[in-house]
């Protein structure tokens, strides 16, 4: 190397040579995918530039190049489970590209990033490697001589040095069907001389070795894939690159592991810090120290993108991505106290300035993940306790293998990650049947993919036409032509998705639902369920059948749920405005639904909101609906300006260099959205429930205009009816204070009473006890209205008694209740378990239940069975007791 760089000026030195060769520097997008249903997450670079290869949008340049933040973790870029286990994989990384769209080609791409490594920065020729596609005959693809001369020229040298490779190495495909095209990628051997003299390089190309590793994959898009499989040429060819900006650094800082370059050395280092654990030091110290640092990365940037850890989709795979960085720091470095959020400043201080969000939002991040950590802790300890029952019972039946369902439970339903059962497991003699849990794995996996399997056919174009123009904010009815259409089949149910060229119809987009209605020419009426947006494209759903595809057709929208749904959407702006003045200004919006029927708003806050904030919020926005304010819509705004006005810019969403800036009073947003025309057309916004959804975030849900009255009018018929009941002709508070302490009252009586009577059940218990091998054996049936009493009971007898084995049956409100007690002494001489006894008798009264070995209890269906599993309790304590 001609000099070592670290990794803010390396980026910046990569930027700085595509600018010269006439690039327009564009920010990263997002890392949380929108309005693509085929991505959760960039995964690449050229993700945000996919419209323009789809030709759905116009390019800003014809050359562009950035460095874009992507997450590898799910589909077939799948890296999770590699990382920390080796030294190159990651979640989160940096992609470093340049791209042509239909500008220049092969030669310039190749010639460039030739340039840029050995010129620029000073790799040796003889470490550098390209490979090329070596054709495909059955899909009449040649050999690519085209990229093939360009390297030759390259090389002084090129023998040995140019590597043809096969379809899945070197043909890019975008997904089944859409742009693709050979690609040609560049490796560098790292090993050392000795390694290099014993194996020539050229022979571990694309096999696997840590050390000779693809540095940058140059793609040619000059194909498209049709849904018969077959390919056509593109009308314009297109360069897509990327290049891994971690593997990069380590190259250019002289190491052997992107570990150890300066992106991720202050993060281990402040780990190691925290836990005492040193890097180099053992070998299960360092995965942990590498899975941590990396999924730091990855729960940052997607939080700073406004995806919080969730249940769902990709907050399931963000959430999956915490909680393994925390097992790993539970189980290798032996924290049991959260500490990840303590590394988010160090992040921020690192990445911060490429990516102004991490250091804008490290408090909302660390606050986020500090309450993850917690949770998810108890969570751990929890497992623990459900896998040493499982290691009992496998125990009492002389088993050494946990079933693979049970396995799969505790990782799905409890979030105990297999690897760690596995581990307990083996430390207690025992193993898991790790083929049963993978194919429960498997079995998962393959309901997901039913429930989402869609099958689309090829576009049918009758006309070609730009992008769809959006004429949905001035009308609700246009005539419109149909661009393009084709039938697809979603879970076996075939529908139909069509292009305009233009539409009222609003897109699914922003949280608002897409507009439904009619297509009308004078030969049919086409239903249209649903507007998405796909790929920047319009698409209009529906049920029916085409006829006439070249035929002129009016748009009609449905008005009354474009109303309703333009009375809710514009009811969030006023309350997002509401809860920042009320709660204060870190207040911001992390999710909104905006349908007809209702609306919902996600926003960022630490603490449950009391009654009267609620309250007050609701007060600032009802009186925002009176004020009557117009709608002021500014098209064409540039974002520094808009930022100036007031208006809130959302993390995760990726504006453009204009924005439509939306204003109501002194509500200003940012917003695609439908609007009224007038605050005073919402009516009345009531909220109707508030909760936490996600650490460090709150829901609200609200309903607007007759939505509101159906639902003040629903609980105005409630008190009415309760007024009634309680036959009150006054305060109707008081007559329910009244009514509750009378119950009070009587409850006590009531209890007094079961007291007494319990006391005299005790007594003829002891009466008809019964000696089962030196035990006394008390069973019955006991009415009460309450579990307690019988806990009581087995209280009772078990401080007035030895020896004694005590099951209790009652039916409570028409259902079973059991319950076992064994004395102490017997638990430890007889190895007597009340747990056992609860499982033996259970299924007479069609329930389950458990406990500990000195008491247990168990709930059922069936409360005639009482009286059969009292006599199979004393059967097997006939047959057990010796």
């Amino acid at each position: 190397m001609l000099f070592t760089l670290n990794a803010n000026d390396l980026r910046m030195l990569f930027f700085d040579f595509f600018h010269s060769k006439e690039h327009l520097i564009v920010p990263s997008a997002p890392m949380v995918m929108k309005n693509d249903p085929t991505l959760m997450f960039t995964n690449a670079g050229m993700n945000q530039f996919k419209d323009i290869f789809l030709g759905n949008m116009a390019p800003v340049s014809r050359r562009v190049a950035n460095s874009q933040k992507c997450l590898r973790v799910s589909g077939k870029h799948n890296d999770l489970e590699e990382v920390g286990h080796d030294t190159y994989h990651h979640t989160m990384f940096e992609m470093l590209g340049n791209w042509s769209f239909g500008d220049y080609f092969k030669k310039e791409a190749i010639e460039w990033a030739w340039e840029f490594l050995i010129k620029r920065l000073g790799l040796p020729e003889d470490r550098l490697y390209a490979t090329i596609f070596e054709g495909s005959p059955d899909e009449n693809v040649s050999r690519d001589n085209e990229a093939f001369n360009c390297w030759k020229s390259c090389f002084k040298d090129p023998v040995g040095r140019i590597i043809e490779g096969s379809r899945k190495d070197n043909f890019w495909e975008m997904g089944e069907t859409g742009p693709c095209g050979p690609c040609s990628e560049i490796h560098v051997d790292i090993r050392d001389d000795s390694e290099r003299n014993k194996i020539p390089g050229f022979e571990l190309v694309n096999k696997g070795h840590p050390q000779v590793i693809e540095i940058w994959n140059l793609v040619f898009i000059q194909y498209n894939r049709l849904a018969n499989g077959k390919l056509e040429q593109l009308p314009e060819k297109h360069v897509d690159t990327g290049m891994g900006f971690e593997r990069l650094c380590m190259i250019v800082q002289g190491k052997k592991s992107n570990y150890d370059t300066d992106i991720f050395q202050s993060l281990i280092n402040r780990i190691s810090d925290i836990t005492g654990k040193k890097y180099g030091v053992k070998e299960e110290w360092d995965i942990a120290l590498r899975v941590i640092s990396d999924h730091l990365r990855a729960i940052a940037f997607s939080i700073a993108d406004g995806q919080m850890p969730s249940n769902n989709k990709a907050g399931y795979v963000i959430r999956r991505i915490l909680r393994r960085a925390v097992r790993y720091g539970y189980n290798n470095l032996g924290t049991e106290e959260p500490f990840l959020h303590l590394l988010v400043p160090v992040l921020a201080d690192i990445m911060g300035e490429t990516y102004p969000e991490l250091r804008a939002s490290k408090d909302h991040i660390s606050k986020v993940i500090l309450e993850e950590e917690t949770a998810f802790l108890k969570t751990l300890g929890k497992g623990l306790k459900l896998i040493e029952k499982k290691i009992e019972d496998l125990r009492n039946e002389g088993s050494n293998i946990l079933p693979g369902m049970a396995a799969f439970e505790l990782y799905d339903t409890f979030g105990f990650p297999i690897d760690l059962t596995q581990l307990i497991l083996k430390e207690n003699g025992m193993i898991t049947d790790i083929a049963g849990f993978e194919d429960e794995m498997k079995n998962q996996k393959s309901r997901s993919r039913e429930d989402a399997a869609v099958e689309a056919g090829d576009w049918t174009i009758i006309r070609e036409t730009n992008a769809t123009e959006f004429t949905g904010y001035i009308r609700t009815e246009d005539d419109v032509l149909i661009s393009k259409y084709r039938k697809i089949k979603i879970r076996g149910k075939e529908s139909l998705q069509i292009i305009l060229d233009k539409t009222p119809f609003y897109a699914e987009s922003g949280g608002q639902v897409g507009d439904t209605g009619l297509l009308i020419s004078d030969k049919e009426k086409i239903v249209i369920t649903d507007t998405i947006k796909e790929n920047n494209s319009i698409i209009h759903l529906s049920n029916g059948r085409l006829t006439d595809p070249h035929a002129r057709f009016r748009a009609v929208v449905d008005l009354d749920k474009r109303q309703m749904t333009a009375n809710n959407h514009t009811a969030t702006h006023l309350l997002h405005f509401a809860l920042r003045s009320v709660l204060g200004k870190h207040v911001e919006q992390k999710g909104s639904l905006v349908t007809p029927d209702r609306l919902r708003f996600d926003f960022s806050h630490f603490t449950k909101i009391t009654r009267e904030e609620l309250k007050k919020v609701e007060e600032i926005a009802n009186r925002m609906v009176r004020q009557s304010n117009n709608i002021k819509v500014i098209e064409g705004v540039p974002m520094k300006e808009a930022i100036e006005m007031g208006a809130t810019a959302l993390f995760g969403e990726k504006y453009g260099s204009t924005v439509r800036v939306v204003r109501f009073g002194e509500s200003i947003e940012l917003c695609g959205g439908t609007h009224v025309e007038n605050t005073g057309r919402i009516g009345f916004i009531k909220i109707v429930s508030e909760g936490g959804i996600a650490a460090g975030i709150r829901r609200i849900e609200a309903v607007t205009a007759s939505k509101a009255e159906e639902y003040i009018n629903e609980k105005l018929e409630s008190l009415d009816e309760a007024v009634l009941l309680l036959k009150s002709s006054g305060n109707i508070k008081e007559s329910i204070g009244k009514l509750l302490s009378e119950n009070a009252l009587l409850r006590k009586s009531v209890e007094k009473f079961e007291a007494r009577s319990a006391s005299e059940f005790i007594r003829v218990l002891d009466e008809k006890a019964v000696k089962i091998k030196g035990i006394r054996f008390l069973s019955g049936k006991f009415d009460t209205s309450s579990a307690e009493i019988l806990k009581n009971i087995a209280s009772q007898v078990r401080n007035s008694s030895d020896n004694t084995v005590l099951v209790l049956g009652s039916d409570i409100s028409g259902k079973a209740n059991i319950l076992v007690m064994v004395s102490d002494s017997l638990v430890g001489t007889k190895k007597l378990n009340a747990a056992e006894i609860i499982k033996e008798i259970a299924s007479e009264i069609n329930g389950g239940g458990g406990g500990q070995p000195f008491l247990a209890t168990a709930g059922g269906k069936k409360p005639a069975g009482i009286e059969a599993a009292l006599r199979k309790a004393e059967e097997y304590l006939r047959k057990t007791v010796k």
